[in-house]
């Protein structure tokens, strides 16, 4: 395939799809950007359809880890930004990095197909309706935009709704309201109800490990970092002990005590969630069971009666532009190489398909440059099929010797130390540039000081 002949589609304007946009600008790689909504940030919209956003909803990660390599967050910036300062953020990188002359806002991919020459994408416009043609194609659709309901035996006869349809805690008023599911949106969510709501409840199918945002009045991550140093099972075995130390037994407070080590699930960075149901503005449930009118059951046989149910269970991946089965799939979630790379066909691709034990941004920019020098590797055979040969081939862990909870959210579930290093030493055997934001952006401003984005031992 000559240089001449590349072009690449990437659709999605979010983080993922932005962080590749400047990887594939920096090689030289024809590309173009499809976003269906009026400006780029993906989720961090909150006025965006489907968005998960909601008023109270910030970074879980810190801005001191959790940042675009050679763009760090601004002085100025809390530890934990709310979501309309990460917007202005994203915002404020595509322009910096040039990328908004590459992005086709207010268009959506209603299909891609596949043909022998590349890919088919018909697009939907204000324009009207039309077609482009491209050499690959990569999906920087993200994780949060289909929502997941349970199905409960019972007919409820309040308001039943997916957080995903959340948005102001001046909902809850003058009602009783129950939240179901303990993610960092459920708990951000029941926190909500416990300010504004005249009875606020949460249900949990299980009991979890609460981590503060702040130990020694540092982020939780930048502590987690700063003790990377300690064997694994050590480093777990302190953290439970400051834990339990820190909270005490959950138990008394109405929760289960956890079934999974520490480490071993999505962590929940929330501790007012722990403040409020010590003052008793929110009660604890366990996995509901059956509804009946506006009675709620659980499984151990109390119940409660509520107006509103806010259903905090998660969501599916989705690509409705991809015929059915173009991305193979394992518990329900996307399986690629890397979660990156199409076994199957080497011109489909995926970034931001995955999520990790700490801050996703550090991780889309190192994806980023493995996907850019992939795709600009089908323009040399040799280099082409070597990479086919390790695609293929190939399964690599990046669990990081941990056994995660066994639920579809964790099934693309990576630790974030081994999947750079398995990113490193994807691009090692294929002689690609090491991923070394200080080469790559020797004028960064300075906010912080931060851990290198190259994996320990990896620099030489």
């Amino acid at each position: 395939m000559g240089s001449d002949t590349l072009r690449v589609a990437v659709v999605g304007g979010g983080p993922a799809g932005l962080t590749l946009g400047r990887a594939l600008r920096r090689l030289g790689l024809p590309f173009r950007i499809f976003e269906r909504h009026s400006g780029v940030g993906g989720i961090w919209d909150i006025e965006s359809p489907g968005s998960p956003m909601y008023e109270s909803a910030h970074f879980i990660s810190s801005s001191r880890l959790s940042h675009f390599a050679g763009y760090p967050m601004p002085p100025g910036t809390p530890d934990y930004p709310g979501h309309a300062q990460v917007l202005r953020y994203v915002r404020g990188f595509a322009a910096r990095e040039a990328l908004l002359p590459h992005v086709e806002l207010s268009t959506m991919v209603r299909a891609a197909q596949r043909d022998t020459s590349g890919w088919r994408l018909s697009l939907h416009t204000a324009a009207g309706e039309r077609e482009e043609r491209f050499t690959h194609l990569v999906c920087a659709t993200g994780t949060a935009w289909k929502p997941k309901l349970p199905a409960w035996s019972g007919d409820f006869a309040g308001e039943l709704l997916h957080s995903s349809a959340y948005r102001r805690r001046a909902r809850f008023a003058g009602k009783r309201v129950l939240v179901v599911g303990a993610g960092n949106s459920g708990c951000d969510i029941a926190c909500d109800a416990a300010q504004s709501a005249d009875a606020a409840f949460i249900s949990m199918r299980r009991g979890y490990h609460f981590i503060p945002k702040h130990l020694f009045g540092m982020p939780a991550d930048v502590f987690a970092e700063r003790t990377a140093w300690m064997p694994r099972g050590l480093q777990r075995r302190s953290f439970e002990l400051l834990l339990r130390r820190y909270h005490g037994d959950l138990r008394a407070l109405g929760l289960m005590a956890p079934d999974h080590r520490v480490l071993e699930s999505h962590p929940i960075l929330n501790d007012q969630l722990l403040h409020h149901l010590r003052h008793g503005d929110v009660a604890a449930h366990r996995d509901v069971e059956r509804v009946d009118g506006h009675r709620v059951h659980f499984v151990d046989g109390r119940s409660v009666e509520v107006d509103l149910v806010v259903c905090a269970t998660g969501y599916a991946t989705e690509t409705p532009y991809l015929a059915a089965g173009t991305i193979p799939e394992r518990a329900g979630r996307p399986d690629l190489h890397l979660n990156m790379i199409s076994r199957e066909d080497p011109a489909l691709f995926a970034s931001g398909f995955l999520e990790s034990n700490s801050g996703l941004f550090k991780l889309l920019d190192q994806k980023a440059h493995v996907i850019a020098h992939a795709l600009a590797a089908s323009r040399e055979p040799k280099a082409h099929a070597r990479l086919r040969r390790m695609v293929e081939g190939t399964r690599p862990d990046v669990s990081g010797g941990i056994r995660y909870v066994a639920s579809a959210r964790h099934a693309n579930y990576v630790n974030i130390r081994a999947y750079r290093r398995a990113l490193h030493r994807l691009a090692r055997r294929m002689r690609w540039p090491a991923f070394d934001p200080s080469a790559l952006f020797p004028d960064a401003p300075a906010f912080a000081p931060a851990p290198s984005l190259l994996p320990s031992g990896s620099e030489g």
